[in-house]
């Protein structure tokens, strides 16, 4: 029974009062925007306690407010609707919270590039005034984004909505920054970082694509200094091999590897830098590798993450002749003021000019581009904030080697390991305006440097008024590393944060695992005590047709909005749901598109069929449990809907999305509509307890389907649903519920399966399906009956029951039954169901003598082909000279249209015996 709760009728809901009034084909936009208002009005999305379950909580993964959403987002909202619908009909208490990224880098560059456009520069109005820019860009595409997930179908709690800029988020990110300080988990320090000239931050090594790029390396001798006694004229060499000439203007150590024995007299040496005439000592390292170049490199601490190391190891100082705006710095000499790739062109000239180039050789080197704009990264020594990450590594790897959290799939689970394993402490200072500005405060009267959770104005150990916030604001991947908890209150210790954390489960793209999904297990242990999530769920990239990544730069890119008006939503969701598996990328292809908005308009036009044949059968619709099923047909659909539905909810259990959805798509088309629809209008010709029970299954499977689909395609199946029971149940109390969004979800009841009506019934199938087979190889015109033999063995009963279904279905006179005969039937084509025997006698399906006139047509045709193609094969000036490919074409044709001859003339035989 219905529960009693508050609806609000807005219509057109189910304005048609009359079933013939139906429209004949489904018009998704006449329906998607009134059934989200209808369920987000009604309070649907909010979580509807429930004690006795446990809760089941997605947190959105936050869109940045940079745009549209794009496939990506739409595959992501697409799998949580899915979890999340499908838990709300198992009765959980549901909640989905929504929310966006402010995306530091990504959004302040879209707006200064807005500013540009105007002829204004953000260091013109200050810091102030382009944070404000910025939060109308934010207001603009917030509201845009929101309307897009709407349009999506997304049924996330809306008021619980939350932004990385809110209010409570930015507390909770105060909050963890000063416990990592006070823990020591948080420090500043001048180490090489990655830093883009264009965003002109430091960004993460996680925002770094490296690229297989064309490139040289070059042989550089460097002179050795002169022993003590040695002859001026009699200079030694080293070489080294470096695929960056520019940066040797800052070089302060050669290094070999100190097994290497060809190097083993030099160590300790001094070599001097070409160009500069700086005196650097050569070291052992066991960082050089002896098959790289040389086995001698050139050490640059300043521009090179493993120089860098090898510096602190041998402490050698740090020459910075790359600026922070890839420009050649004072230290570069000759070459300052010079960008850094002209610098290694005309540096590379004067060493030649030297005599200094041993060699230059084409190599590819990976080279290192920031993700955001794609400009080359340039390794420079700057004082950042760093997070240590080994303590925060340790238990999030342990979260999942010891069960705690499952990776769907599995085989991320390395990825994910090694990762951590191997992980580096975290740069999260980022040269920005926009983001949570860094709680760090500088007294410029004693110095002091003050980490706190509130703004400061007063020193608290020199009582000075002279404070400087830290300019730096802090990477975005670090608000949204809290997403699980920031959301739900903390560190307030809310209701919420009490009810719904940890989450059930983090959908998102295997591409960020590292970026978010690992520093949110590392928070949520640091700080909640447990693992956020339970699972973790990995979709795969939305490619095109071809397989290609979407990009603008391709003009490849889909616009779901642009789907979804032409296709309508359900078409590009179940698109999305069953064109993947867990993990793995997918084709975008129009067709499945196409296919799938075919789909929709077939529920629709079965649900209509449904309604306009039993609207004037009274029994409403009844649960599956209260059937009464009447013939081996009716049997065979309540068989197959419940394994479908045990199966299906396997499936969803195991993550399985899109298996579940194709195999409702599977049941619904050929099952239903194919199979059982056309049997039930003969059944609803019958007596009026046949037509009782017909519409009674009709109703219930339609009823029972179309909650199995919801989760999937949620606006036509509300649509027919409500239709559904408006037109068979104007009682409105004795609705299983108010919507389909919260109808119960189908139960498996093994007492309902009848494993041998499925297995009678395949049996007719198969018979069934030869006949139509037959009939369409001998060209039988459509409206011809044709006479079967059926020889049925022990399943004579059951073909006898039969008789008349296969008549209808099959378009043949009545068939003629035998429990076996002695000898095939003459002048007949022989078929084979298991071992079911079939004759299908060729006079009564067509005119053989027309037949045969037809055949003796194509055959003289097909033997004048024969000719002029060996005519071809045995001129050995043709075969000689043509191409291999031609020449070999040529023979595949004439195996082809011998083969092709052969099955004529068989035929013909055949037919002229029967004739």
């Amino acid at each position: 029974m219905i529960e009693q709760e508050k609806t609000t009728e807005l219509a057109p809901l189910t304005a048609i009062t009359d079933v013939t009034a139906l429209p004949k084909a489904y018009e998704p936009q006449a329906v998607e925007e009134k059934w989200y208002r209808f369920w987000e009005e009604n309070g649907y999305f909010k979580p509807r306690p429930n004690p006795s379950r446990k809760p089941f909580v997605i947190s959105m993964p936050p869109p940045n407010v940079t745009g549209a959403l794009h496939l990506g987002h739409g595959i992501t909202s697409t799998t949580e609707d899915i979890m999340i619908r499908y838990h709300r009909m198992l009765g959980d208490e549901t909640l989905w919270v929504p929310g966006e990224d402010h995306a530091g880098i990504a959004t302040q560059t879209v707006v200064e590039r807005l500013l540009t456009q105007e002829g204004i520069d953000r260091h013109q109005i200050g810091r102030e005034a382009f944070v404000e820019r910025v939060w109308q860009w934010v207001h603009q595409y917030r509201g845009r984004i929101r309307d897009q997930h709407r349009r999506l179908g997304a049924s996330c709690d809306w008021s619980r909505e939350r932004f990385t800029l809110d209010e409570g988020l930015s507390k909770a990110v105060r909050e963890v920054f000063v416990r990592l300080y006070d823990e020591g988990l948080i420090y500043r320090g001048e180490r090489i970082i990655n830093w883009c000239p264009d965003c002109m931050s430091a960004i993460s090594d996680l925002e770094v694509n490296h690229v297989e790029t064309p490139s040289k390396l070059t042989y550089v001798r460097y002179p050795l200094l002169p022993l003590e006694g040695q002859a001026a004229d009699d200079t030694e060499y080293i070489s080294v091999a470096t695929t960056r000439p520019e940066t040797i203007l800052g070089d302060t150590a050669i290094a070999v590897n100190p097994k290497d024995a060809r190097y083993k007299d030099l160590v300790g040496r001094l070599a001097i830098v070409p160009i500069v005439g700086r005196q650097i000592p050569i070291v052992a390292d066991e960082a050089v590798e002896y098959a790289f170049g040389t086995g001698a490199v050139k050490v640059t601490p300043a521009h090179d993450p493993t120089d860098f190391e090898i510096g602190l190891r041998h402490d050698l100082p740090r020459v910075q002749v790359i600026g922070f705006d890839a420009k050649m710095t004072a230290e570069a000499g000759p070459y300052a003021g010079q960008d850094r790739f002209e610098a290694r062109k005309n540096l590379v000239a004067a060493l030649e000019q030297q005599g200094l180039i041993v060699k230059i050789d084409d190599y590819t080197v990976p080279l290192a581009r920031c993700q955001r704009s794609d400009t080359i990264i340039e390794p420079l020594v700057s004082k950042q904030w760093f997070v240590k990450m080994m303590p925060l590594a340790t238990p999030a790897l342990n979260a999942v080697k010891y069960g705690q959290i499952k990776i769907v799939p599995e085989r991320f689970n390395k990825t994910y390991s090694d990762w951590l394993e191997n992980i580096h402490d975290w740069c999260i200072s980022r040269q920005l305006w926009w983001g949570h500005r860094i709680p760090v405060w500088y007294c410029d009267d004693c110095g002091e440097v003050i980490v706190s959770q509130e703004d400061v104005t007063t020193c608290p150990k020199c009582d000075g008024a002279h404070l400087r916030q830290d300019e730096d604001v802090l990477d975005t991947w670090f608000s949204s590393a809290l997403w699980p908890f920031s959301t739900l209150g903390w560190p307030d210790h809310t209701a919420d944060l009490e009810r719904y954390y940890p989450n059930a489960v983090m959908e998102t793209g295997y591409d960020i695992i590292f970026f978010w999904v690992a520093r949110m297990v590392m928070t949520g242990i640091h700080f909640m005590g447990n693992a956020p999530f339970s699972t973790i769920y990995l979709h795969g990239l939305v490619r095109d047709a071809k397989g290609e990544k979407m990009s603008k730069s391709k003009n490849n890119v889909i616009d779901p909005l642009v789907v979804m008006e032409k296709y309508g939503t359900d078409a590009l969701r179940f698109t999305l749901a069953t064109s993947s598996t867990p993990g793995n990328d997918m084709k975008l292809i129009d067709e499945r598109i196409i296919g799938n908005r075919n789909f929709a308009n077939k529920i629709w036009n079965a649900s209509r069929f449904v309604l306009m044949t039993t609207h004037d059968i009274a029994g409403g619709v009844p649960t599956i449990e209260q059937l009464r099923p009447r013939t081996l047909a009716d049997r065979w659909i309540l068989q197959r809907f419940e394994k479908l539905t045990q199966s299906v909810t396997r499936l969803i259990e195991e993550f399985q999305f899109g298996e579940a959805g194709r195999q409702i798509n599977s049941f619904f088309w050929s099952d239903y509509c194919d199979w059982y629809v056309e049997i039930a209008k003969v059944q609803l010709h019958g007596d009026e307890e046949s037509r009782q029970a017909t519409a009674g299954i009709l109703r219930a499977v339609l009823d029972q389907s179309l909650r199995l689909l919801h989760p999937f395609m949620p606006f036509v199946t509300e649509e027919v649903w409500q239709y559904l029971y408006q037109f068979s149940e104007p009682n409105k109390a004795a609705w299983p519920a108010s919507a389909l969004i919260i109808a119960p979800w189908p139960q498996y009841n093994e007492a309902l399966l009848d494993e041998r009506a499925e297995q009678q019934f395949t049996l007719v199938q198969q018979v069934i399906t030869l006949i139509r087979d037959a009939r369409n190889q001998m060209n039988v015109e459509p409206a011809r009956r044709i006479p079967a033999i059926i020889v049925a063995g022990n399943e004579l009963t059951m073909f006898s029951e039969q008789g008349a279904l296969i008549e209808l279905l099959a378009r043949t006179e009545a068939p003629v039954l035998h429990a076996e005969l002695a000898a095939k039937p003459e002048q007949t084509m022989g078929l084979l169901a298991d071992a079911v025997e079939i004759y299908l006698p060729l006079a009564g399906m067509i005119d053989i003598g027309k037949e045969l006139e037809r055949l003796d047509k194509e055959i003289d045709q097909v033997q004048q082909d024969l000719a002029r193609i060996q005519g071809k094969l045995g001129n050995q000036n043709f075969v000689q000279r043509a191409k291999p490919e031609v020449v070999e074409k040529e023979r595949e044709r004439l195996t082809a249209q011998q083969e092709r001859l052969d099955k004529l003339q068989t035929r013909r035989n055949e037919l002229a015996g029967v004739n």
